[in-house]
């Protein structure tokens, strides 16, 4: 499907269950109902377990890149077959946040050319969001328990995600566990591909 405007990419980044896929399925919902074609990426966690890389509290630099990397493939594949908002559940930063949590949860540190190369190699990301959201974590907030989740190990990653944020001073928004936020995140997302779309 051709457009008359440039595809708009929206991304999300959080540590786990502060409502990323939730968001980004609301504005998913609210953009198909005004007639936009959308596509959502995801599962990369999943996925890369699946390939035989470590997750969570084990992430590596090799695992880390195959995120970002593979994240970045998504985002490509959809734009191909026409999407006209690409919603890009976990964008690059979000793995560089899980790999220094990581590394600082098992008391390792990674060696400075490893972790510049990857900051650079998610850093080239950032300029096609369109958007960016950040969750918080709100810690009384219960998790599913189905998931085994160490709770120390959440919270690094949700202060290393917005530690990078602000180290690099990358404009987003700050998403809460409050449904006002939340709400307000699906406006601010639904109102800019709107107006663009009329462009």
């Amino acid at each position: 499907m051709v457009t008359s405007y440039q595809p708009i990419r929206i991304g999300v980044l959080g540590t786990h269950s502060t409502g990323k896929t939730t968001l980004l399925k609301r504005i998913e919902m609210e953009l198909r109902g005004h007639g936009m074609t959308v596509a959502r990426t995801g599962r990369l966690g999943k996925r890369a377990a699946e390939a035989g890389l470590p997750k969570m509290q084990h992430h590596t630099a090799q695992s880390t890149e195959w995120i970002i990397t593979q994240g970045v493939a998504d985002e490509i594949a959809a734009l191909a077959l026409g999407a006209e908002v690409v919603l890009v559940d976990r964008a690059s930063y979000d793995a560089l946040a899980y790999w220094h949590a990581a590394l600082e949860f098992r008391g390792g540190t990674a060696p400075r050319l490893e972790r510049e190369r990857l900051l650079a190699l998610a850093a080239t990301q950032l300029p096609k969001y369109d958007l960016l959201f950040a969750t918080m974590l709100d810690e009384e907030v219960p998790v599913d328990t189905s998931h085994d989740y160490d709770p120390r190990y959440r919270k690094l990653v949700d202060q290393h995600a917005h530690r990078l944020l602000a180290d690099d001073g990358i404009p987003h928004q700050r998403v809460t566990s409050d449904p006002d936020s939340h709400a307000h995140a699906v406006n601010v997302a639904v109102e800019r591909c709107l107006k663009e779309a009329l462009v």
